[in-house]
C-alpha cells in the first residue's frame, strides 16, 4: 500500500534492527547507552563531582569514580551554569592527573556562552547545531533551574523543555544528564524526591540520586529498563587544593573496573556445582568485593553465560 506524503513513516517491528549486545550501556551499571536521566540530590550533594566524573570517564575511556567501565567512550558536551570555565577546568584537571591523563587531549568540550535556556528555540537550534558538529557521546547540562525560566511545578512547561531534550537524543543518539535539586523536606527518596513537577521522574531512563549522609554520601541508581546495582557508599575526599578533590566508593577495599578476569573463577564455581549457587555462597568462595560479583554476574548475565533462579546462580 502506498503512504501518503502527509502520513507518518512506520516500520513494521520485525524489521527494527535488534540492539547490539555490547552497546547497553554508556557505563556498565550506571549509565545506560543513549539514556536520558537526571543526576539528584540536595544542595552541597557532590552532584557537579559525580557529574563531572562521569564525563571526564566518557571523554577519556577510564572507570568512572574507578570502578565502572565505559562501554561506549567518546567526546562530551557539557554546560555547567553556576561553574566559571576555569573552575571547571580546575576540577577536570584534578581528575585527569589522578587518571594519568593529559588535560590537552581530553575529549571533554565546555559550552562558553555564559546562559543557555532551553525554553528558548534559538538557544536549542543552537545546542542541536553543535550537536551535529561535535557528535557526541554525552550531553551534560548542570544544573536544570539555572537553564530555563518557566514554572518547574508546571507539568505542562516542564514536559516541553524535557520533550526538546528527549528529541535530541534520539535524533544524535546520545545520553544526556540533567543535574537537578531534590526537595528539602516530604520522605520521598530517589526519582520522586526530584523538586518541581512529577513529569521530571516519568521523563528520564535513568536517575542517580545522592544523599547526604553522616560519614559520607550515598549513591542509588535507578533504571527504566536495567536492573539497578545495589546502593553505594561515597565519599568526596579532598586534597591540599580543589583540584585533587574528587569522589570514590567507599563500599569496601580499593575496586578495580568491572574486567573478564573474574567471570572465568565465576563461570568455573558455577559449572563445578552441584546445585544453584547464591551470591552470597560465590562472594564467599571467591572472596571478592560484592560490587565487583555484582558486575560481574551482570556481564555474564547479559551474554547469556549463566542464568538466575529463585535458589540462586547456574552456569548455561
Amino acid at each position: 500500500m502506498t503512504a501518503s506524503p502527509l502520513s507518518l513513516p512506520t516500520v513494521r517491528v520485525g524489521d527494527v534492527a535488534p540492539p547490539q549486545e555490547n552497546g547497553r550501556w554508556l557505563v556498565r551499571s550506571l549509565w545506560p547507552a543513549a539514556a536520558v536521566g537526571i543526576i539528584g540530590g540536595p544542595p552541597k550533594s557532590a552532584k557537579t563531582w559525580l557529574a563531572l566524573d562521569l564525563a571526564v570517564s566518557v571523554a577519556s575511556a577510564t572507570p568512572c569514580l574507578g570502578v565502572f567501565s565505559v562501554e561506549r567512550p567518546g567526546p562530551v558536551l557539557a554546560f555547567l551554569a553556576e561553574d566559571s570555565l576555569e573552575r571547571t577546568r580546575e576540577r577536570v584537571a584534578g581528575m585527569a592527573c589522578r587518571r594519568a591523563l593529559s588535560l590537552a587531549d581530553l575529549d571533554l568540550h565546555l559550552i562558553r556562552e555564559p546562559a543557555l535556556r532551553l525554553d528558548q528555540q534559538r538557544d536549542i537550534e543552537r545546542l542541536q547545531r553543535t550537536i551535529e558538529d561535535l557528535r557526541p557521546r554525552l550531553l551534560l547540562l548542570d544544573p536544570f533551574v539555572r537553564l530555563h525560566r518557566i514554572n518547574e511545578n508546571d507539568a505542562g512547561e516542564v514536559s516541553i523543555v524535557l520533550g526538546e531534550l528527549r528529541q535530541l537524543q534520539r535524533l544524535h543518539d546520545l545520553a544526556v544528564v540533567l543535574v537537578h535539586h531534590s526537595r528539602k523536606n516530604g520522605g520521598r527518596i530517589g526519582g520522586e524526591a526530584l523538586r518541581g513537577s512529577s513529569d521530571l521522574f516519568a521523563w528520564g531512563d535513568t536517575y542517580a540520586s545522592l544523599l547526604r549522609q553522616k560519614d559520607g554520601l550515598r549513591l542509588t541508581l535507578e533504571h527504566r529498563d536495567e536492573r539497578p546495582i545495589e546502593p553505594l557508599n561515597l565519599r568526596l575526599v579532598s586534597g591540599p587544593d580543589e583540584a585533587s578533590c574528587h569522589l570514590e566508593v567507599v563500599d569496601g577495599p580499593a575496586l578495580p573496573a568491572a574486567d573478564i578476569s573474574l567471570e572465568p573463577a565465576v563461570l568455573t564455581a558455577l559449572a563445578s556445582a552441584t546445585g544453584p549457587i547464591t551470591r552470597g555462597a560465590l562472594r564467599a568462595q571467591l572472596k571478592v568485593n560484592n560490587l565487583r560479583l555484582g558486575m560481574t554476574l551482570d556481564a555474564l548475565l547479559d551474554r547469556g553465560a549463566i542464568r538466575r533462579t529463585p535458589s540462586g546462580w547456574v552456569a548455561e
